[in-house]
């Protein structure tokens, strides 16, 4: 049986690329619009009620438009927007955190799709919240340092014009600590109180890390309890890997590579340590697993394909 795809807001970056995943697949039909018509409500609501899943690929307020356009029961809404991503009605879509996270993306007609930076922290943190290894009530601190393309169309057009000489160094963002990862990065998490996040864009397309420092002794725990949480937790899920603890191959000539999960649908877990303090990482690709292929990876699971096709 071949499952009907349409993805509205196909001409940004995560449309594109959701586009580039489903182009050599025989099992979905992708349902385009007319160019001339992308405006136009009625076409769009045609195409999202014909649909078994729907992408939106827009701005908030744009991607609820949509939704309220869906009348058909049996359609499936995929929203890369953050629009829904604390909407308890709402699958969260990161299916490794738990049974019951993944039991929602197969069950749910409504499925929130990740913020890269989010994933990138969540994935590491909720199981260590879970096991009571780190406390809820934590103050936990962040820095996550991502490429270009999470910026959009216009951030990739400043960048690779190449002729503002300030943007080749890392730039910090959401300097107001108000960035809109912050509400699904605690939710999701299980911790009471956002943590202090600060983001960086560098001049490279796509990549992500997010660090987050931790004060072990003071806390009371180990990095080989952090590390044996993490290791037991995802040792069944696909697309997460924990790395050795400390281990020497997770460096490259000493240096941290923020771009070794491109082109992967990995989010790659680290823990670098001593017994004071520990850095836990979380990596991954912001066009994949951080947007386009956790939604792909969404619609796999709540379709009944296996959970890695076209991935």
């Amino acid at each position: 049986m071949s499952h009907k795809i349409f993805v509205d807001g196909q001409d940004g970056t995560t449309g594109l690329r959701i586009h580039e995943y489903l182009s050599a697949r025989t099992d979905v039909e992708v349902l385009r619009i007319d160019p001339d018509k992308r405006k136009d409500a009625s076409e769009r609501r045609r195409l999202l009620n014909e649909a078994d899943v729907a992408f939106l690929c827009l701005p908030d307020a744009a991607a609820k438009e949509s939704v309220a356009m869906v009348e058909n029961p049996d359609t499936c809404v995929i929203d890369a927007s953050s629009a829904h991503r604390i909407n308890p009605d709402w699958a969260y879509g990161v299916p490794e955190l738990s049974s019951d996270y993944r039991d929602r993306v197969r069950t749910h007609k409504r499925i929130a799709n990740p913020g890269c930076h989010a994933t990138a922290f969540v994935v590491p943190m909720k199981p260590l919240v879970d096991a009571k290894i780190i406390d809820t009530a934590a103050s936990i601190c962040s820095y996550s340092i991502t490429g270009y393309t999470g910026g959009g169309k216009k951030r990739i057009e400043q960048y690779e014009r190449k002729d503002d000489p300030k943007l080749s160094s890392p730039r910090p963002y959401a300097m107001d600590l108000h960035h809109k990862h912050l509400p699904e990065m605690r939710v999701h998490s299980g911790l009471r109180h956002a943590p202090v996040f600060s983001p960086i864009i560098g001049d490279f397309a796509r990549g992500l890390a997010c660090t987050t420092l931790l004060p072990i002794s003071q806390m009371g725990i180990t990095a080989q309890e952090l590390h044996s949480c993490l290791t037991e937790h995802y040792a069944r899920e696909q697309y997460v890997r924990v790395m050795p603890l400390n281990g020497a191959d997770n460096l490259d000539r000493d240096h941290f590579d923020v771009q070794g999960s491109n082109d992967t649908n990995f989010v790659d877990v680290f823990v670098f340590a001593t017994d004071e303090c520990a850095l836990l990482i979380g990596r991954l690709d912001n066009l994949g697993k951080g947007a386009s292929g956790a939604a792909i990876q969404c619609m796999n699971i709540h379709l009944g394909y296996p959970e890695d096709r076209g991935l």
